[in-house]
């Protein structure tokens, strides 16, 4: 026995010892049974000691042979108290063999060599969250553990569907041998890079992106602006078809309105202007500014019938109006699927905004004109811009094909488990749509599946807090798809997993869903405020453990472990490329050409160390001139050099490469507690 209880506080126990506690490893931390006879031990946490008392907090109940978390149970005064068995700590931690079923995570900092088991569908099987401050080791933690799903289980999960959001490309180094290890197994990678890919470009197919999508795409910020895209989207798959129905149809809106610049009541020359800029931008074969009126004795042409005299009037303004009310149709005739081209690009889809806003009256009302030409000079920008680059798809395919496809390696003719979005080379907002839009689409796909839960998808997001915000998509959509997913994902399998260092900064309703937490150090307040109010089970010697940790020590807890578990991380292997940048690399290295060695050159060519030699001029090396002059401004006429001619490049030494120690490649093990 250790000692008799003395007092019962709430969850705090206190303990009078019985022991020389000199004479003890370090006790806090560990756990204590209390021992009644009931049939139901009580276990508890030490949290704090001294000479004669300890305290502990009491974290579940052992009662035929299983362990309940949970504080609900108190011990009672006459209980024996002693300190946790091997047998009783499995039922805390799980055994130390990886069954199937379960992935190792690390390894205890409390027990020493006690290996940290988790059941693979209590944690993967929910949204989790991997938090901590930059340099904590959240890289590596997240290498580590999805590395390990895939190779300290017996049996690999090769239907596992992992959607990595890579903020900074640096997980490919972590995954990319992934088939060598395992032929069944495969990595696959997507980048932003268009000017020097080392893998394949990121490119979505343009017509997958429904009203919502656009609207996020195109930073849409009022509901008044979706019809517009609405209307776009009916049109576009209409006006890039060719058949004699879609002309008709063109026809019909380009015909709707002219006749409400006709008619609108404006001056002549207004509406002549106005009528000249539609049909010179929209015009189909039938109507355009050459089609001919013929009238009784002579033939004109539309742009002829559009005079306005010297008193200001268009004398054939009805006979215009009468010909443009040729084209509208009164019944619209139904349009097949057949003549409905579904494959189109962003010039396409330009093309039917323009048509869609002319539709709605833009060039009559200054109020519609400011509420939608906005999007139209956002799509004219995306479309002639660098991001076009990731909205062009070579091929057709639907919303299903397009992310099977994404599962799939073509150069092992198998699936794939891991996809990695690299996106960093886009800019904050973009990648934040990109992100949305993929994962609406995966959403979408998941709840549409006949068999419910038949998929599961893992939407992975590094630095969480740049893309999963609380935005304006609520007001404009009506939702946030994260927000969503965090809410329904689970019953679709659809899941999230969030790694960020600024947990405050996340939005409430995603975090609030998480069921696992995996916490490494940190040290803002705010964050550490925001831990400790949002994020279940976390007391206040946790919130302190957590400003302590060491890189790759963690706190991990949530409905995959039975109590708070704090652990360290096995370093991955092979490693995200992560590192700090090492400035004694950096600082101290030899420079390729010696500075005091640079030729310098004035306009009168002496000493300039150029050598007009034949036809190739010749640098010569000038000695450092401790007298010369920087304030002088000196200038080179064009006519005095021929040409930029590089200088020749010194011979240097190599720069010494630090060697590495074995510390230095691992994490700092702690100075782990027995078990007695």
């Amino acid at each position: 026995m250790i000692g008799k209880i003395e007092e019962i506080i709430d969850n705090s126990v206190t303990i009078k010892l019985d022991i020389d506690i000199n004479e003890q490893p370090n006790l806090v931390n560990l756990h204590v049974v209390f021992e009644d006879g009931s049939g139901k031990n009580v276990v508890a946490e030490i949290a704090n000691v001294n000479q004669t008392k300890m305290i502990a907090n009491v974290v579940g109940e052992i009662s035929d042979g299983r362990f309940t978390p949970g504080a609900s149970s108190k011990p009672s005064f006459k209980s024996k108290v002693r300190l946790i068995t091997m047998e009783e700590l499995e039922l805390l931690f799980g055994k130390q063999e990886t069954e199937f079923g379960f992935t190792n995570f690390g390894t205890s900092n409390v027990y020493e060599g006690y290996k940290i088991n988790v059941p693979i569908n209590e944690f993967f099987n929910a949204h989790f969250s991997i938090l901590g401050n930059s340099g904590a080791g959240k890289s590596c933690t997240v290498a580590s553990i999805l590395q390990k799903l895939y190779t300290s289980s017996p049996t690999p999960p090769i239907n596992s569907a992992l959607f990595f959001f890579d903020a900074y490309g640096e997980y490919t180094h972590a995954f990319g041998d992934l088939h060598k290890q395992n032929p069944a197994l495969n990595y696959k990678a997507y980048t932003t890079n268009t000017i020097d890919p080392d893998c394949e470009i990121l490119r979505i197919p343009i017509w997958l992106l429904d009203v919502d999508d656009l609207a996020l795409l195109l930073d849409a910020n009022t509901p008044a602006q979706l019809p517009i895209l609405e209307k776009t989207l009916k049109l576009v798959p209409i006006l890039t078809g060719n058949s004699s129905v879609v002309i008709k149809r063109k026809n019909d809106i380009i015909a709707r309105a002219l006749q409400d610049i006709l008619l609108s009541g404006n001056d002549s020359t207004k509406i002549r202007d106005q009528v000249i800029a539609v049909l010179t931008k929209f015009n189909t074969s039938e109507l355009n500014l050459e089609s001919t009126i013929a009238q009784p004795g002579y033939v004109r042409t539309l742009k002829q019938c559009l005079y306005v005299d010297k008193t200001g009037k268009m004398q054939e303004m009805e006979l215009v109006v009468e010909f443009i009310r040729g084209y509208i149709s009164e019944e619209q005739e139904e349009i097949s699927e057949a003549d409905m081209n579904k494959f189109y690009t962003l010039n396409d889809l330009e093309q039917a905004m323009e048509f869609a806003l002319i539709s709605e009256g833009i060039l009559k009302s200054d109020k519609v004109f400011d509420t939608a030409n906005v999007m139209s000079v956002r799509l004219h920008t995306l479309a002639t811009g660098e991001n076009r680059h990731y909205f062009s798809y070579p091929q057709y395919v639907t919303r299903d094909q397009f992310i099977d496809s994404l599962l799939w390696n073509k150069e092992t003719n198998s699936r794939v488990q891991i996809v990695n979005f690299n996106i960093n080379y886009i800019d904050d907002r973009l990648a934040k749509v990109i992100t949305k839009i993929l994962s609406r689409m995966l959403f979408l796909k998941a709840s549409a599946t006949k068999d419910r839960g038949s998929l599961a998808y893992h939407i992975i997001i590094e630095e969480a807090h740049r893309y999963v915000q609380h935005d304006s998509d609520v007001e404009l959509l009506g939702y946030n798809i994260f927000e969503r997913i965090s809410k329904e994902g689970r019953k679709y399998g659809v899941f999230l997993a969030l790694i960020t260092q600024r947990p405050s900064e996340l939005s409430d309703t995603c975090v609030s869903q998480c069921m696992n937490f995996v916490i490494l150090r940190t040290l803002h307040p705010t964050d550490l405020k925001y831990i400790r109010e949002m994020v279940p089970n976390v007391s206040s010697e946790i919130v302190l453990q957590l400003k302590n940790l060491k890189p790759g020590n963690c706190i991990a807890f949530g409905s995959a472990f039975q109590v708070p578990t704090s652990m360290y991380i096995d370093l991955p292997n092979p490693r995200p490329l992560s590192n700090n940048v090492d400035l004694k690399t950096v600082w101290y290295k030899q420079p390729k050409n010696n500075l005091m060695e640079e030729p310098l050159m004035n306009p009168a060519g002496a000493n300039t160390g150029i050598s007009m030699g034949g036809n190739t001029p010749q640098i010569q090396t000038m000695p450092f001139n401790p007298n010369f002059n920087s304030n002088v401004v000196q200038t080179i006429q064009p006519q005095q050099v021929a040409s930029v001619v590089s200088a020749p490049t010194a011979q240097t030494t190599q720069p010494v490469q630090p060697q590495m120690t074995d510390a230095q490649n691992k994490f700092i093990q702690p100075q782990n507690a027995t078990v007695v």
